[in-house]
């Protein structure tokens, strides 16, 4: 699985693309797991690299203390948590921020395909707007 060489902000430009093509494919009102499926396809159609369910050790004082899987794991470097909630909460937000902290990835998506599509980019370390 080779990296796509895309700057990382073009990165997520692509997924998120792909999240509304999906959506707009889908419509909304399907589990998560059919959005992450079909996601992963529309993903690797625009030729990237794309790993479900993807593995995250969490660690305390060097001993592992949990496993998380994040829903998609972009291009070796993106980290993709998918909701299809009516709402997004503080805590899908931590989630987020969470997996990136275990991983040393700076920044991640949280796409909810709720009513529409909704996107927030979340960072590992907290940036000024």
């Amino acid at each position: 699985m080779a990296e796509s060489g895309l700057p990382i902000d073009q990165l997520t430009k692509e997924v998120i693309g792909c999240a509304y093509d999906v959506h707009n494919e889908l419509g909304a009102g399907f589990l998560e797991k059919v959005y992450e499926n079909a996601l992963t396809i529309e993903l690797e159609e625009h030729g990237l690299p794309v790993q479900q369910q993807f593995s995250i050790n969490v660690y305390f004082r060097n001993r592992k203390v949990g496993e998380y899987s994040a829903d998609l794991y972009v291009d070796r470097r993106l980290i993709v948590e998918l909701k299809a909630v009516e709402n997004l909460t503080k805590e899908h937000e931590v989630q987020v921020v969470n997996y990136l902290a275990a991983t040393n990835h700076d920044i991640g998506l949280l796409i909810n395909f709720g009513s529409s599509v909704v996107v927030k980019r979340k960072y590992r370390q907290y940036l000024k707007t």
